[in-house]
């Protein structure tokens, strides 16, 4: 006998016409706009390992592993409970399972290890794809992978730490380098007087014995920002009597005792939340220097186009993670009658979302392929000093407004913590302040471009590759270059340096695709970005756009 006279008021709905969370999906074959640009530049004998890793990346429990790894920052414990200095950054155990999977993956070190054509575009896929879970961990990936660069100009220093930096193992314990099979490398570089004006650190290296590359020097500094301090050791500047010069500062000293390189506070970040950033003084740490006494900027800089490089990949992956977010979202919602992806409005929006993230992919491929032909290859060596500067500059700054696009697409949803959009946000505007800000780019475009003129050839000549395919293009590159002509006036030319950036990365994104994607993909992206007015909000595609093929194209499955 039913003793409750309205058994109807415990039953108020079930849910319905909600998607459920994207998991279980493959984050390489779902993605046609890499796999094209993998095998556009080079690096199609790596498919079979990207899909399997794609595969593992889009299981629900890695997925979860980028949730967790944010939800439990990382903490700092200066001392030991009896005193004694260790200096301990505690992670959660999802952001070493992330950090096992990466250098396990080899997306750390592998085009060193094995140095062949592709390396450094399969080694950005996989990056790209290791970034839509989890973004913090990148850092110390990225700064190991770019470290050995700048260790290799003092071969005496690499022959003793390389090996340990391109082997598979990852090794978070809070001990001497030498125990280790694998390390990975970080960076100090920024102190609070001068930002990225890097010859005003104050920093000072005083030699232990003889002066010169290689040499001992002990550090006596104040470093404002210090990348992943838990680091193995660090690329660092300080001034020595021949002038500001790089050093590797390890955590530990040979003889197993604690360098004297103190974390003052953890940086609390608004994103990057899953890395440790933090402030650290140096009070006598050992250190060795690296290159050329007096070429400490001339040597990390080495090492920050690979970091500036990978800040290009990082961005793209978060474009691409905010646009899948969306597309899923609007295939399973439906409103007014119609589901959201089927609705006209909306279509135009999620296919504009697609154009941002396929150009930016295309971008960066194409630069790993500049990296894998620098060395014997002139033109692709100028291509990548010019292409990184504005692949850095133009897609990390778009990231931002494309993210709180994806996020309205979802609607209310989208703002909550328990799904990925906010960790998404947060992390949009990071990668345009790491390793230089828009506008240390756009000076250092400058800066190319009258150092090295032959950058400018090196990047029409790429251009050109798709003249006469594409109207719009062919009046933006003819515009282009009288402008460049025009501009004599130095102060002119850094006035508008922005605009010439802007106008330099679209042209070269629009050729790439012109050549290498479908279509209704080159020409809606040519149409929006390159004719008129612009760019303008995403969503006001011209009519003819075939929407429809470019949202499909880009659906997970």
């Amino acid at each position: 006998m039913n003793c409750d006279p309205k058994p109807y008021l415990a039953d108020t709905h079930e849910v319905l016409n909600q998607p459920v969370a994207l998991a279980d999906y493959n984050l390489y074959a779902s993605d046609r706009a890499l796999r094209e640009a993998v095998a556009a530049q080079g690096g199609a004998w790596g498919d079979a390992a990207l899909d399997a890793y794609g595969a593992r990346l889009g299981r629900r429990e890695v997925l979860a592993l980028g949730d967790d790894a944010n939800h439990y920052p990382p903490e700092l414990d200066t001392h030991d409970r009896y005193g004694r200095r260790v200096d301990l950054i505690r992670f959660h155990p999802a952001y070493h399972t992330l950090m096992t999977m990466a250098i396990g993956e080899g997306i750390h070190a592998s085009p060193w290890a094995d140095p062949r054509p592709g390396a450094n575009v399969v080694r950005a896929a996989r990056f790209f794809m290791q970034q839509q879970v989890e973004a913090g961990h990148g850092c110390p990936v990225t700064m190991t992978f770019a470290s050995v660069r700048a260790l290799r100009s003092q071969p005496s220093v690499a022959r003793d730490w390389e090996p340990r930096i391109t082997a598979t193992a990852y090794d978070p314990r809070n001990v001497p380098y030498a125990d280790k099979a694998g390390v990975t490398i970080g960076m100090a570089m920024t102190e609070k007087q001068g930002g990225s004006d890097l010859r005003s650190n104050t920093t000072q290296a005083y030699a232990v014995g003889a002066e010169g590359p290689g040499e001992a020097y002990e550090l006596v500094g104040h470093k404002f920002f210090m990348s992943a301090p838990m680091c193995d050791a660090f690329l660092t500047l300080a001034n020595s009597r021949g002038g500001l010069s790089c050093f590797l500062l390890p955590r530990w000293r040979p003889d197993g005792s604690k360098n004297a390189m103190h974390i003052q506070r953890m940086k609390p970040k608004m994103g990057n939340v899953a890395n440790a950033t933090c402030e650290a003084e140096y009070r006598g740490a050992l250190a060795w220097m690296v290159g050329e006494e007096g070429r400490g900027v001339r040597t990390i800089i080495d090492m920050v186009a690979l970091t500036r490089f990978d800040c290009m990949v990082g961005s793209s992956a978060g474009l691409r993670a905010a646009a899948v977010q969306a597309l899923h979202h609007c295939r399973s919602r439906a409103a007014f009658g119609r589901l959201l992806v089927d609705q006209p409005l909306m279509q135009n929006v999620l296919a504009d979302l697609v154009l941002e993230s396929e150009g930016a992919t295309a971008l960066s491929m194409r630069i790993g392929r500049t990296l894998d032909g620098e060395a014997s290859d002139e033109q692709e060596a100028l291509l990548l000093r010019v292409g990184t500067i504005l692949g850095k500059y133009w897609i990390c700054k778009r990231v931002p407004q494309h993210t709180a696009e994806a996020l309205e697409c979802i609607g209310g949803s989208g703002v909550m913590e328990d799904t990925p959009m906010p960790r998404l946000f947060r992390e949009s505007p990071i990668n345009a302040v790491w390793e230089g800000s828009g506008n240390v780019q756009c000076l250092d475009l400058l800066r190319a471009m009258q150092k090295t003129p032959a950058v400018l050839d090196a990047y029409f000549a790429e251009v050109g590759a798709a003249a006469g395919a594409n109207a719009a293009l062919d009046r933006h590159v003819k515009a282009l270059k009288q402008d460049l002509v025009a501009l004599k006036d130095p102060d002119v030319a850094q006035f508008v340096s922005r605009d010439l950036a802007d106008r330099l990365a679209l042209a070269m994104q629009a050729s790439l695709l012109i050549r290498h994607a479908p279509a209704a993909v080159a020409d809606a992206f040519c149409a929006s970005r390159l004719s008129g007015a612009g760019h303008r909000q995403y969503g006001t595609l011209p009519q003819g756009a075939d929407c429809r093929s470019i949202i499909e194209r880009a659906m997970p499955v």
